[in-house]
């Protein structure tokens, strides 16, 4: 039987989060991650049930005490799931709908291609599901959540440079995939983005960086009319492929302006785009970036989004682990007669 996999629009029941801890991904910006990540929760939980893994005791009574300092009165549950890093979207299920009930798709998980420990992550998937007593669906496809995108027509978004990548499926073809991604998730389609990741995502290319369906027809992609930026050609080839299809509205949403960090390994370009934003109930919580952008993104969204709010949260502290808003969550979606609230 097929899953049937919401867009994110639709009304969840719950946001599935974990807490930053580890400090080889966010360095000396760790605190204030933590604290950036306090504030999202306390706009998520205005509407919705947030679920929040951490790794111990210690690190609970610690997020317990902030969400209080911050006066988070929301409906939060926090579950001790040792994970080796934060980035939820990627090895917590992908929520879906199977029959009435709640559906766990869970991807086989290898650390982003292998470039990252990811053991207690790749355990904590099922763990989760467990927790929200979903059905789990496992499949064999190398995958993380940040990798798709999906309307409520049926339609598909993801990137041959990640799904495609040798470090994830390499004995797998394209058509192999979009046959499961069908079966799995009630999709009629799968659009193939063609450019690859930006620079500083060590993805190789999720989706959540550069394209995004703002509503059934309408795509946001990251850009730049800056040549001279090394992101030019990738997000340019992207914006062609998806205008060529002529079947949607293509937005332009502007990069912020280039933002660089100062690793143990050397300064790199960070990753930093205003389409990893997360549509909760609330509202739509953007990242910025402390630049002029800022303003243009969110107010460009704000013409898409006119039944919620669009708000703007600061995620300099969270960009340096190569990630923000929507890579820190997953949506559970609403099944009618069993709301996990």
């Amino acid at each position: 039987m097929k899953c049937s996999m919401p867009a994110e629009w639709y009304r969840h029941s719950a946001t599935i989060l974990t807490y930053p801890h580890n400090r080889e991904t966010f360095f000396d910006m760790l605190e204030k991650a933590k604290d950036e990540f306090v504030e999202f929760v306390k706009v998520v939980s205005l509407e919705e049930k947030v679920y929040i893994n951490v790794n111990s005791e210690g690190e609970k009574e610690e997020l317990g005490a902030k969400l209080k300092r911050r006066c988070v009165k929301g409906d939060i549950e926090i579950n001790i799931v040792r994970t080796n890093d934060s980035w939820c979207r990627d090895y917590v299920p992908t929520f879906t709908v199977k029959d009435g009930e709640l559906c766990a798709i869970l991807w086989e998980f290898n650390g982003w291609g292998k470039k990252y420990l990811y053991e207690d992550d790749k355990r904590a998937g099922e763990e989760i599901a467990k927790i929200l007593e979903a059905e789990i669906v496992k499949t064999d496809i190398v995958m993380e959540g940040g990798a798709i995108e999906v309307n409520s027509e049926g339609v598909l978004m993801t990137t041959e440079s990640c799904v495609l990548n040798k470090n994830r499926n390499p004995d797998k073809s394209k058509e192999e995939i979009e046959k499961m991604f069908k079966e799995l998730l009630e999709i009629k389609e799968v659009l193939w983005l063609p450019g690859g990741d930006i620079e500083g995502d060590d993805t190789d290319g999720h989706i959540d960086n550069i394209a995004r369906f703002l509503n059934d027809r309408t795509v946001a992609v990251s850009y730049t009319e800056d040549k001279s930026d090394k992101n030019y050609g990738t997000l340019d080839k992207n914006y062609r492929f998806l205008k060529d299809t002529g079947r949607f509205e293509i937005v332009k949403i502007p990069l912020p302006e280039p933002m660089y960090y100062d690793y143990p390994w050397g300064r790199m370009r960070l990753p930093a785009s205003y389409l990893n934003f997360y549509i909760s109930n609330f509202g739509v919580i953007v990242p910025t970036f402390g630049c002029k952008q800022d303003n243009i993104a969110i107010g460009m969204l704000k013409e898409y989004f006119p039944d919620k709010l669009v708000i703007g949260l600061d995620a300099r502290g969270i960009i340096v682990g190569q990630g923000a808003f929507h890579c820190l969550t997953q949506q559970v979606p609403l099944v009618k007669g069993r709301n996990v609230c």
